[in-house]
């Protein structure tokens, strides 16, 4: 058996321990053949040669995204240890990181180096596809971009769609009229612009059009001028509702298109507009494709495993 202690200098230990030492607790979770115990400004650790060593190169890259960004979460340390990643330098926090400030003194932030590539690739093209499993952050960080360009005065509006394609449930027998059958559905649309606007003026908003949120079939017929507008599900798009929905395309806009490959609930004798454009539009300059991973999940860590078994079966 050996023992260390790591003193943590020049910081607040309550910040990198978390909040009734929970950083510490999900670390120990990770490293179970070790004793850690937070104590003062000091891990003491105790247990096999090799298993400290790995632990404390663990913590090395901790206390440095700590420094670097001024705080550590339980979500950071998840993603240190699931994926070989360096801790971003206080230039790239301060200047690529984070997307949008939240009213609740939230940060929302890339946090992953493919959300990070989807954050730069927006800035670069004006058709972007994020293309991923659950829990990658793909919309959230699509409406992230769109209420930031809102909030700058790049765009005059935000529209959000997703096709009214059912996922194994049956949208006609919902009681009351067409939006109150489909905002159930529109929900994770609903719940990112919560996160990241007051209620109050998510609603003013959304009254004044400002943000709409609409099934894909509203769109046609329409261009979408001055804004950013973002397909969600798009795995449950038709050829033709993907071609109609990209020839929407209009002046001064961004396009965000996100799916999930492994999740297509259209009838098997369907093709998916999204697995088709994949194919037609990857070598078009000004269209870019940003594919995230198991890596990228910042879900509770079960959802990965959970993905995983799927993916194997």
């Amino acid at each position: 058996m050996t023992e260390t202690t790591i003193t943590l200098d020049f910081m607040n230990p309550v910040a990198f321990f978390g909040v009734n030492n929970q950083n510490i607790e999900l670390l120990q979770k990770s490293f179970p053949k070790l004793k850690i115990v937070a104590r003062d400004s000091n891990l003491r650790i105790i247990g096999d040669e090799q298993e400290i060593t790995e632990f404390e190169s663990l913590i090395n890259l901790l206390i440095k995204h700590h420094n670097n960004t001024g705080f550590l979460t339980k979500e950071d340390i998840l993603l240190y240890l699931d994926a070989d990643m360096e801790p971003p330098t206080k230039e790239e926090d301060a200047n690529n990181d984070i997307i949008v400030h939240c009213h609740s003194g939230q940060l929302v932030k890339a946090r992953t180096p493919n959300q990070k590539r989807l954050v730069k690739s927006y800035a670069d093209n004006d058709l972007i596809f994020a293309i991923g499993p659950a829990g990658t952050g793909k919309t959230y960080t699509a409406v992230a971009l769109a209420v930031r360009a809102l909030k700058n005065k790049e765009v005059k509006r935000i529209v959000l769609t997703r096709p009214a394609v059912e996922a194994g449930e049956n949208l006609g027998f919902l009681p009351g009229d067409l939006k109150n059958k489909l905002d159930p559905y529109m929900q994770p649309l609903y719940d990112a612009l919560w996160d990241m606007l007051p209620a109050q003026k998510l609603s003013q908003y959304i009254e004044d059009r400002v943000i709409e949120i609409a099934p894909l079939a509203f769109m046609r017929g329409r261009t979408l001028d001055n804004a950013v507008v973002i397909l969600d599900e798009a795995q449950n798009t038709s050829i033709s509702q993907m071609k109609m929905f990209l020839t929407r395309l209009g002046r001064s806009a961004k396009f965000i298109v996100t799916g999930d490959l492994t999740q297509i609930d259209l009838p098997r004798n369907q093709s998916s507009g999204l697995t088709h454009a994949t194919k037609i539009l990857k070598d078009i300059e000004g269209i870019d494709f940003i594919y995230l991973n198991n890596k990228d999940i910042l879900r509770h860590k079960l959802v990965t495993k959970i993905i995983n078994a799927y993916t194997a079966e």
